[in-house]
């Protein structure tokens, strides 16, 4: 059965999705920089009323935790990376690669974007990881 991004229940697919996938063990087994916040842009129109974050606490190839934060929660974590609702959208099915998205200004970056860069095979594995989930997006 679909999800709905964002939601806990995604939040928590997502978590179990990156552990089970061994792919993603070897990507990040060298990352050791902090958790990533990912903010939503508040979307009305789909019902999404304000902004909404996920953490994901990802250290040396496992999701420790993962779940929906508080914003001041979200915006401690050493990345933070905030995107429109249809950004995310298309990160998640692919279509947006979200490190030339950040390059582009798609999507913003609070954090150190080089060190990011460095991981970007750890970045592609979580993003066909979020793709893994059964989503139910709100304006589908």
């Amino acid at each position: 059965m679909a999800i709905d991004f964002p939601s806990e229940e995604w939040t928590a697919a997502y978590k179990e999705a990156i552990n089970s996938d061994p792919e993603y063990k070897t990507a990040g087994a060298k990352w050791t920089a902090g958790a990533l916040a990912f903010v939503v842009k508040a979307e009305p129109s789909v019902g999404l009323e304000e902004d909404t974050a996920f953490v994901l606490d990802v250290h040396q190839g496992e999701c420790r935790n993962a779940y929906v934060a508080e914003m001041d929660k979200a915006k401690e974590q050493p990345f933070v990376i905030t995107g429109s609702y249809a950004q995310w959208k298309s990160v998640i099915r692919g279509e947006l690669d979200p490190i030339k998205g950040m390059m582009q200004g798609k999507l913003k970056l609070k954090g150190n974007l080089p060190m990011i860069v460095r991981f970007v095979q750890a970045a592609k594995v979580l993003v066909s990881n979020a793709a893994k989930v059964d989503t139910r997006f709100l304006d589908d």
